[in-house]
């Protein structure tokens, strides 16, 4: 693997760097502390004019045709500015690619320009239910064959982007019979259809901007086209595509360490006690320099799993390895930059603690770290069985 970044993928990166620099990170405070998510819609349209809401999309169809390293690093620069933001991203870029990998050309052509283009401020993943997100195989909404419709029933949790979503990816029972994991299919639901409810916003901890709400299956009547893929084999695309969510999950937690990290090490080169910059302090040191080796590290773990991704090789482990030890590097690089900044980082006149709390949940979503060490140990053994 050659590590340099291509001249396209420079762009790419410096693209997403300064558009977060100058449009992301002036509101991503007011954001966290505000209900109005106005200024994030606008700039979501705006990203997706500039192509980030497809990256590794066929231009065919309105994707950028730039690559999952391209992807990783633009998510990197994103967060380093506005987490909510980069995890909306993040979703609608794995939307596009659930769709071109397993939906009709029809499909394909009627909902990835849409996401693509902004024409649909976002998309959604409805996987997760109550009893049913470590484990998505034990789902319970059902799809039932009705004549010419499908009736979807049931409830998905914790769905990113629900209020103003265009249309969401549903996985859903379609044969009970079958055993567990097999009977489950893929659908296409637009926003606003009759017996989809948005239900309740959960208040989190972190990235406020970011909606993330229940949905609310009631006799919900979607068309037979509305089915992605063959029927009864949606789980196996769902670990599938959760795979590459995870080189962006990654992605954005280093993000936000390594925004973290910065703030920090500007401010203590700046900031004095007992006579000298706080930098000069060996414990100081140390912090910087544990904190930026693990963030270095998770990056090179992150551009190998994108690399195989891209190249179509085997990356199931090698994304799970990226996503767990990225995020967690990221967890402590926020620990440790609040640290730096003593009472002043337990303030909300600094973005030390909005970091602390955006970044929490990646160790969290698209399969908690405990899940991740799972898959790793169960590809490992299965080299040695």
């Amino acid at each position: 693997m050659f590590l340099e970044l291509t001249e396209e993928q420079k762009l790419i990166q410096d693209t997403a760097r300064v558009f977060a620099r100058a449009e992301l990170e002036p509101v991503a405070a007011t954001l966290d502390q505000s209900d109005d998510r106005t200024p994030m819609l606008a700039n979501l349209k705006r990203l997706a004019e500039l192509g980030f809401m497809g990256l590794n999309v066929r231009d065919t169809y309105g994707g950028a045709e730039a690559g999952v390293i391209a992807f990783s690093v633009a998510m990197t620069e994103i967060a380093r500015a506005c987490a909510s933001t980069a995890v909306t991203v993040s979703v609608n870029n794995m939307a596009c690619e659930v769709i071109q990998a397993i939906g009709s050309e029809e499909q394909k052509r009627a909902y990835i320009p849409k996401i693509c283009s902004g024409e649909f401020a976002a998309a959604s993943f409805a996987l997760t239910e109550t009893c049913a997100g470590s484990d998505p195989s034990g789902m319970v909404t059902t799809a039932t064959d009705d004549g010419d419709a499908w009736v979807l029933n049931g409830s998905k949790i914790f769905i990113t982007s629900a209020p103003y979503a265009g249309v969401f990816v549903v996985w859903a029972v379609t044969n009970k019979e079958a055993p567990k994991g097999k009977g489950i299919s893929c659908f296409l639901v637009e926003g606003g259809t009759s017996g989809l409810l948005v239900g309740k916003e959960e208040r989190k901890m972190g990235q406020h901007a970011s909606a993330t709400n229940e949905l609310v299956f009631d006799n919900c009547r979607i068309p037979k086209s509305a089915l992605m893929g063959k029927l009864n084999d949606g789980f196996r695309t769902a670990v599938a595509e959760l795979a590459g969510g995870r080189i962006g999950i990654g992605s954005l937690g280093l993000g936000v360490g390594l925004a973290a990290m910065d703030h920090a090490t500007r401010y203590v080169t700046e900031r004095s006690q007992f006579g000298q910059k706080i930098s000069s302090f060996q414990a100081i040191q140390w912090k910087i320099a544990d904190s930026y080796t693990e963030l270095e590290a998770a990056r090179l773990l992150l551009m190998n799993a994108a690399f195989r991704k891209e190249q179509g090789k085997p990356f199931s482990k090698e994304a799970s390895m990226a996503k767990m030890f990225a995020t967690e590097a990221a967890n402590r690089a926020c620990y440790q930059a609040l640290q730096m900044l003593g009472g002043y980082g337990y303030t909300r006149d600094f973005p030390l603690e909005r970091y602390a709390r955006d970044v929490r949940v990646t160790s969290i979503y698209e399969g908690t770290n405990e899940i991740q060490r799972v898959i790793i140990a169960r590809e490992i053994l299965r080299n040695f069985a």
